[in-house]
């Protein structure tokens, strides 16, 4: 492979136009391929999030022609799901791929290879499918099919991997059963890398689970803990001797030989094990009030954990969804009773906290839950934007991190599709130059083809439509779609700008006046940033529209984040510009609020390139 991060060529996307072409005619007249599609079918595995479908072509186009290439992808996020589809034109090239090219490292991890099963009935039904335990933690996929393809040909093999280490076991499944059994006959008990290894027959999960049942139902062995220190094992046997016949009991100890405060109890029946555990449940002992219950391996303990855990954390959710309410950009003389007070106004409120740090002082934003849905919906209705003190408020329902975080990339997917389908200069028809609503893929905020030598403008009362077939001003000069050297690249990026008088600025450029040379729309940009002041002041939003509201929150928010993100700025006040007005706020008065909102824009904007094999600019 040549770059990794290369895009498909001219003459490779040519090759692939003209073979899927040729596939459709032939669907299209009942003409028959040269090859079965299905065979020539490759299933590419492991595989990293950044890896493209350019990546694999130029891997697998050495081996052969390739028809198509297809790395999936989530629906909502576009997210690379780890896996991908490789079809040849030729059977025996696939043949060859999977020979020459299974376990090859990608991005630093070695991509799995094999058949692609259209049909899912061989897998569902297991046939040639096995298990292996125990195995060395050195021994990776390729190990592992190196070892067993010796007994048949192996239609898929793999170890069970969590954060990037082995689990200990793994499954190869053969294409005959015959093969399958030759393996378990020839390798169960054998010494893998000095580990001695078990092979059988894999169980279907649904089948194993109804098994664990049957042993649940007929457990003999029983645990008994919250036992005094002072209990002997002859006081523990004698108690426990009288429900039935014990074949084993025991106290566990430390390394002094001192009681841990619980032990086993193993009966010859069922029924035995199942009476004790009903008399002694919850029964005290010198004190003690006694825990006895069926003995759990490991693995059913951490499951059971993990199955309450899970149904508190859904109990929590359901409790407090559509009533709990959050609160941002409080001022920081306010405390509890203060919130509550302010929304008590709108119902039965069951608790309202304001967040702080270690040394006690307000981070600006808090929690108000209220009894019912409706309450909180008055509330979020009637409070948000609302001014307490000198500042307006943001007041939304509370969501988590994960949730806000998949919405922002469902966004920004959306946005990335749109543009993926317009023409180059599109516009939407009938939009301003303007912030709040990028026309493009992060788009920058009202910079829709600005013209050329002049400070872009932020959207008046009366500024010009764009045009709908050129995405030029109406009335523009003819060369003002043809950017020079001093603002290209600024294209779609927000660059605010100091306002001035409405009317007749905006006059000016209709009449194609008001055009300065590229060093003196620098010049001006330059003087307009730095004439921002660093303190906002609220008054100014007093009987302002909200576009307008906009549009001096943006002004005071690009130099800000340039600071720290100077390549990706226009991208990232695009997006933060999507947020309301007072939260909008609270960034530019709480640097640290700011900062953490940048950082996650910067995550977000990385993740999505990496996705769509895009380069990403260090900015920091």
């Amino acid at each position: 492979m040549s770059n990794p991060g290369a895009q498909l060529s001219v003459e490779q996307q040519q090759q692939i136009a003209a073979a899927q072409a040729q596939a459709a005619a032939q669907a299209q007249f009942g003409v028959p391929p040269a090859a079965p599609q299905a065979s020539a079918s490759l299933y590419v595995g492991e595989l990293d999030p950044s890896v493209t479908e350019a990546m694999l072509f130029e891997m697998f186009n050495t081996i052969g022609p390739v028809a198509s290439i297809r790395v999936c992808r989530d629906a909502v996020t576009r997210r690379s799901l780890g896996y991908a589809y490789v079809n040849f034109h030729n059977v025996l090239d696939g043949e060859r791929a999977l020979d020459t090219l299974n376990y090859t490292v990608i991005k630093n991890k070695p991509c799995r290879i094999m058949w692609s099963q259209r049909d899912p009935a061989l897998r569902k039904t297991g046939t040639g499918n096995i298990f292996i335990k125990n195995l060395d933690k050195s021994i990776d996929n390729k190990a592992l099919h190196d070892t067993f393809n010796v007994f048949g040909n192996i239609l898929s093999c793999k170890v069970a991997m969590e954060d990037g280490s082995s689990k200990g076991y793994g499954f190869v499944h053969y294409e005959t059963a015959e093969a399958a059994e030759n393996a378990i006959k020839h390798v169960n008990g054998m010494l893998l890398k000095d580990k001695k290894v078990y092979v059988g027959h894999h169980i279907p999960k649904k089948e194993r689970q109804s098994k664990l049942e049957e042993i649940k139902a007929k457990f003999t062995n029983i645990y008994v803990k919250n036992l005094d220190t002072e209990v002997s094992l002859e006081e523990f046997s004698e108690i426990f001797a009288r429900f039935g016949k014990i074949t084993s009991v025991v106290i566990t100890t430390d390394e002094n030989g001192n009681s841990k405060g619980f032990g086993f109890v193993n009966y010859e029946n069922h029924e035995e094990a199942a009476n004790a555990v009903n008399e002694l449940h919850d029964t005290d002992l010198k004190g003690k009030k006694l825990f006895v219950a069926r003995a759990q391996k490991k693995h059913e303990r951490e499951e059971e954990l993990r199955r309450q855990y899970e149904q508190a954390k859904m109990e929590k959710l359901n409790k407090y969804q559509g009533v709990n309410l959050y609160i941002k950009n409080l001022e920081d003389d306010i405390d509890d009773e203060k919130l509550r007070q302010e929304f008590s106004v709108y119902g039965v409120i069951t608790s309202a906290k304001v967040m702080r740090d270690e040394r006690d002082q307000s981070k600006g934003f808090g929690f108000v839950c209220f009894s019912s849905p409706d309450e909180a919906t008055k509330a979020v209705t009637e409070m948000n934007g609302r001014m307490i003190g000198n500042k307006p408020i943001y007041v939304a329902l509370a969501q988590r991190k994960d949730v806000r975080k998949s919405q922002l990339e469902a966004q920004i997917n959306q946005r990335n599709q749109i543009r993926a389908y317009m023409p180059v200069g599109y516009a939407h028809p009938g939009t301003y130059g303007r912030l709040g609503r990028p026309t493009h893929f992060y788009g920058g905020v009202g910079m829709i083809n600005a013209v050329p030598g002049t400070t872009p403008n932020i959207r008046t009362n009366n500024y010009n439509m764009v045009n709908r077939s050129n995405g030029r001003p109406q009335n523009a000069p003819q060369n003002a779609g043809r950017p020079n050297a001093s603002n290209r690249g600024a294209r779609n990026q927000y660059q605010p700008t100091k306002q001035h008088n409405q009317y007749s600025q905006n006059n000016r450029v209709a009449n194609g006046q008001g055009l300065s040379n590229s060093r003196n729309s620098a010049t001006a940009s330059q003087s307009s940033s730095s004439a921002i002041s660093s303190v906002f002041d609220t008054r100014k939003f007093v009987g302002v529209s909200p576009e307008a509201q906009k549009q001096l929150l943006g002004e005071q928010l690009f130099p800000k984040i340039s600071d720290r993100q100077p390549e990706l700025a226009g991208k990232i006040t695009g997006m933060l510009l999507e947020m309301d007005n007072a939260e909008l706020l609270h960034l530019l008065e709480n640097k640290a609020a700011l900062d953490s909102k940048v950082d996650e824009a910067v995550s977000v904007l990385k993740q999505h390139a990496m996705a769509t094999g895009q380069n990403f600019p260090d900015s920091e």
